[in-house]
């Protein structure tokens, strides 16, 4: 079962301008506010090390 703390922050994540998918097969997710690549979600490796959402969320611009 997904626990919902990490279904929210995948979802955040998702909708952020610093989210992008790297096409390396180890590491296919990143941040680039963070300046890191991951297996996870970045705001799920963000929950897990701080205990709190990510704070460098800026909301991606609706596309037309």
């Amino acid at each position: 079962m997904i626990n919902d703390s990490n279904q929210l922050n995948s979802k955040l994540c998702l909708r952020c301008i610093h989210y992008f998918i790297t096409y390396e097969p180890n590491f296919p997710y990143g941040c680039r506010a963070l300046s890191f690549k991951s297996k996870r979600i970045p705001c799920n490796e963000v929950f897990e090390a701080s205990g709190s959402n990510c704070l460098m969320f800026m909301k991606r611009p609706l596309t037309q």
